[in-house]
């Protein structure tokens, strides 16, 4: 089982993950994010991603799939229950729950695919989950796969903490505030490790969740199925 994850952890090509430090704090209902002056752009972006409903979920359900020119490159399933941080990760070989609160070494290799899993889900809400980073923006970027002009917002993370740390992400947004495509960059190079789209996004109980990434050739596809949450 060991193999088996930390093998589609790596060869999935998937963005580095980071560890979720929750605030617990709702942010206000926003009738106009161009217009708000109150919230940062990341507060905004996961506003408009339903953030504000995040506290009334009580369980996430998803599947993580990596395809390659069509072929299936992994896939693995979880159940997390963010309240009392209980995870549940499910493939074709066996079955495993852990508690993220109480992380024992042969439970970090689940929790790192975890958090990188659920970074791709859900990373709107890591701009204000996750602590030790700095922010930066830039207005009429061109987005590096559309060539569409958006708005950016690159956050970086600091050197230590998480599994990963110091890498950085160049995140396209448009005038609602959704994301459209992102730039990942280990360890805050200025060559991008990997670029991929945001899209065919869908409301499941309050969240907006961006179902399918795609890279420039569309021979790379990172997207999610089973999502249910409750």
């Amino acid at each position: 089982m060991k193999k088996i994850i930390i093998s589609l952890f790596f060869i999935s090509a998937v963005i580095a993950c980071k560890e979720n430090t929750t605030k617990n704090e709702k942010l206000k209902s926003i009738s106009d994010l161009n217009k708000d002056q109150t919230h940062t752009t990341a507060e905004k972006i996961a506003h408009a991603n339903g953030f504000e409903k995040w506290n009334d979920i009580n369980t996430v359900n998803f599947t993580f799939n990596v395809t390659r020119n069509d072929k299936p490159a992994g896939t693995r399933s979880w159940s997390w229950k963010p309240k009392s941080n209980e995870v549940t990760i499910m493939t074709a070989k066996d079955t495993v729950s852990f508690n993220r609160n109480n992380l024992d070494e042969a439970s970090k290799q689940y929790d790192a695919a975890f958090i990188n899993d659920k970074y791709w889900l859900l990373a709107p809400y890591n701009l204000v989950w996750d602590d030790g980073t700095s922010f930066k923006e830039k207005e009429k970027a061109v987005a590096p796969i559309s060539k569409d002009t958006l708005n950016m917002l690159t956050i970086t993370y600091g050197n230590e903490g998480g599994y990963t740390p110091g890498d950085a992400y160049d995140l396209y947004y448009d005038k609602d505030f959704m994301v459209r495509e992102w730039v990942f960059r280990q360890g805050d190079t200025i060559a991008p490790s990997m670029t991929t789209t945001w899209e065919d996004y869908e409301d499941f109980n309050g969240l907006k969740i961006a179902k399918m990434h795609k890279d420039e050739t569309e021979n790379f596809k990172l997207f999610f199925t089973d999502i249910s949450v409750e």
